[in-house]
């Protein structure tokens, strides 16, 4: 009993030591709030106001003082900073990094435009979004974080796509302009309304392990000037073909390549204001052309694993025929407010493939009972490259990519050390194909037709529509969605 004695005194003891503590802490919260209230006075307000005569608060000088203090910046820098605004097309990979470090840097005015939503697939690269915010407007998204990064910053949200219709309106309120799509459409869109607009563009892109980027229209100048700056058009007159473009979807990223080059335009950015956005550059007459003092222009590559990582490509200045901002432009303002430019076709369609007949095809739940049943014996090729199917696979199937299909001709296929490609000619089963989406499937039933694998069309070969999305929802919804 003298045992439990002692633990109640030393019990007794504790709370005693505890409650003293929190009677001081009570005192001190007191005594904070009967200043903050003293303050608070519109009388000593004013007076505090009239004290401070510097061109920056002194939160601002604290928060941006390690930047300030370098020559490359200084008060005049920070000054620019605060008065910029800037625009950010895309909110992804790319939008995300640099959205952070000029929210960081004290940029005065930040728009984010973009209508996507938050997917669980962006969060191992847009590191503005989190697990809670899935499904929110990345605009949303990205400007929660921003805010508790920096309060000081004024952010404006477009929740929508950019249009054609809309582009120049909104371009009109920034100063400079950052493209952070990853689509072509958009890239010639924002070009086209950078020119127009007179803004200077941070370009980029990121794609499985390699990143590129480019100032674009900086300086802007009319259309007709050798002075300024090349546009998108000047460094690429033609989009690619439109089945050459992958998207990180298709072709995968690794988020630390798109953080890289999503920083890197943050800086471009920042060099840019810290020049003066408002400043023309000084020209030199040189005989009958003027010639910029502006360093060249330059496309910086990166290359996760080359080396060495970076290079730098010399860039041509404007194009003599530019469409968009040579003096013979077919692109205007007028031209792109109506709507009249199409840009989904001027790229080439995006739409999924579609070039397989009915009977070529077959429902992914009809390839399940048929899988099931075991009634027909029958071959199914998995066209997707090695590291995909070793992720996730029908048992039973065959992997051959598209690629290396793709690569082979009635001359060499025969001969092919390919063991899956060999074992299609020691059967006269039935082909099934099957991909991610169901494009390159029917691309490869094209091919394998043309290397005369259905035996002058006595073989059946077809592939299953949608591919591994649509099998995912219609029969295996355990199937990893990636």
């Amino acid at each position: 009993m003298s045992e439990v004695g002692d633990d109640i005194e030393t019990l007794r003891s504790q709370i005693a030591q505890l409650e003293s503590q929190l009677g001081d802490l009570k005192r001190r919260l007191s005594a904070v709030v009967n200043t903050v209230n003293a303050l608070s006075k519109p009388s000593q307000l004013t007076e505090v106001a009239k004290g401070w005569k510097w061109p920056l608060e002194a939160e601002e000088y604290k928060r941006y003082g390690r930047q300030m203090i370098m020559p490359e910046v200084g008060l005049q820098g920070q000054l620019n900073l605060k008065k910029a605004s800037v625009l950010i097309v895309g909110v992804g990979g790319l939008g995300c990094p640099a959205a952070a470090y000029l929210a960081g840097a004290g940029v005065g005015t930040l728009g984010l435009a973009d209508g996507d939503t938050v997917e669980t697939s962006n969060l191992h690269r847009q590191i503005l979004h989190s697990t809670g915010r899935v499904g929110k407007f990345k605009v949303d998204s990205a400007i929660e974080y921003l805010r508790q990064l920096n309060p000081g910053v004024e952010y404006v949200a477009h929740t929508s796509h950019l249009a054609p219709t809309t582009a120049l309106d909104i371009f009109e309120r920034y100063d400079l302009i950052l493209d952070c799509t990853d689509q072509p459409t958009s890239r010639y869109l924002i070009s086209d309304a950078a020119v127009l607009s007179g803004k200077p563009l941070v370009s980029a892109s990121a794609l499985r392990t390699e990143g590129q980027l480019m100032v674009l229209n900086n300086p802007p100048s009319l259309p007709g000037l050798r002075d300024g700056g090349p546009c998108y058009r000047c460094v690429f007159p033609k989009p690619p073909p439109a089945a050459s473009v992958l998207s990180c979807g298709e072709g995968g990223i690794l988020g630390p390549v798109v953080g890289v080059m999503g920083v890197l335009m943050a800086m471009e950015a920042i060099k840019i204001i810290l020049a003066g956005l408002d400043i023309p550059e000084e020209v030199e007459s040189n005989g009958n052309e003027q010639t910029s003092t502006k360093d060249p222009h330059s496309l910086l590559l990166y290359s996760a694993y080359g080396y060495p990582p970076f290079r730098s490509v010399r860039l041509r200045g404007k194009r003599a025929r530019c469409d968009a901002c040579s003096a013979d432009q077919a692109i205007t303002k007028d031209s792109l407010k109506s709507g009249s430019l199409d840009y989904a076709v001027f790229c080439g369609t995006t739409s999924p493939v579609n070039i397989l007949n009915k009977e070529e095809r077959i429902d992914a739940n009809d390839y399940a009972q048929k899988l099931a049943s075991a009634v027909e014996e029958h071959v199914l090729v998995d066209v997707r490259d090695k590291v995909q199917f070793d992720m996730c696979s029908v048992d039973g199937s065959l992997n051959i990519p598209f690629a290396e299909l793709d690569s082979c001709t009635t001359e060499n296929v025969t001969g092919s050390d390919h063991p899956e490609l060999q074992a299609l000619h020691a059967s006269d089963a039935p082909i099934y194909t099957v991909c991610r989406f169901g494009n390159d499937s029917q691309l490869a039933v094209q091919k394998l037709k043309a290397l005369g694998y259905d035996n002058n069309g006595k073989r059946y070969i077809g592939d299953i529509k949608g591919g591994f999305r649509v099998w995912k929802e219609d029969v295996d919804p355990t199937w990893p969605e990636y």
